[in-house]
């Protein structure tokens, strides 16, 4: 009788361990798939990251080749560091005559 209830708790405790190793097992699973994705998705922000670089780069060496273009053409030129530059709120609309 003892001996039944004693290897009647064992067998239920060895199922409960059985699912909650399922379970973790899951766990890992979903785990591993939501890594793919971040991973995926960082790979993807790192090659428009790239493509991106690399397009401010030709746009800057297009900007350095006009600017030379007019120097070397004598065209007035005004150049603004727009880091630098403070907005300014500008009234364009006609002039009141008061």
């Amino acid at each position: 009788m003892i001996k039944d209830r004693i290897c009647r708790e064992y067998l239920e405790e060895i199922e409960r361990l059985e699912r909650s190793v399922v379970e973790l097992e899951e766990q890992i699973n979903e785990l591993k798939m939501q890594l793919r994705l971040k991973v995926d998705e960082a790979n993807s922000l790192a090659v428009e990251n790239a493509s991106l670089r690399h397009k401010l780069e030709l746009m800057e060496k297009r900007e350095r080749a006009l600017i030379n273009l007019l120097r070397s053409l004598k065209v007035p030129l005004v150049l603004i560091d727009e880091e630098r530059f403070e907005d300014v709120e500008v009234d364009l609309g006609p002039d009141s005559k008061e």
